[in-house]
């Protein structure tokens, strides 16, 4: 049931930010960081069995570790840069938000070099 409550959090936040924007809307920010937060929080007990069970199928298969981690290093850089573009696009911060879009783009393509050129060199010994 962490369904509900996430939309349950979800839909409380959205009704307070309605009327903080009518009085206060410099706080309605804050309130829309916080319920991200609080969604990840609520989400993590997933996250981590999530991470333990690709780590034990690793460990039973010829996996590199190596690889799976810099899987999961990946995933979680564009979960976090997906929250901070939300908060900047939020915040009316288009600009900002397009530019951790960037930045996090070329993270993610030098993290993946190393799996990228192990994948090229299986290929080349595949082919004749």
């Amino acid at each position: 049931m962490e369904v509900v409550k996430i939309v349950g959090v979800a839909l409380v936040a959205l009704i307070i930010i309605i009327l903080l924007k009518q009085y206060r809307p410099e706080f309605a920010i804050y309130v829309s960081l916080l319920t991200g937060v609080l969604i990840v929080i609520l989400v993590m007990d997933k996250l981590s069995g999530i991470i333990n069970l690709l780590q034990s199928l690793a460990n039973k298969t010829s996996i590199n570790t190596t690889f799976l981690m810099l899987l999961i290093k990946i995933t979680g850089i564009a979960f976090l840069s997906e929250f901070a573009v939300s908060i900047c696009k939020d915040s009316g911060e288009a600009a900002i938000a397009s530019k951790i879009e960037i930045g996090t783009k070329i993270i993610i393509i030098s993290m993946s070099i190393p799996i990228i050129s192990s994948l090229l060199e299986i290929i080349l010994k595949i082919l004749p």
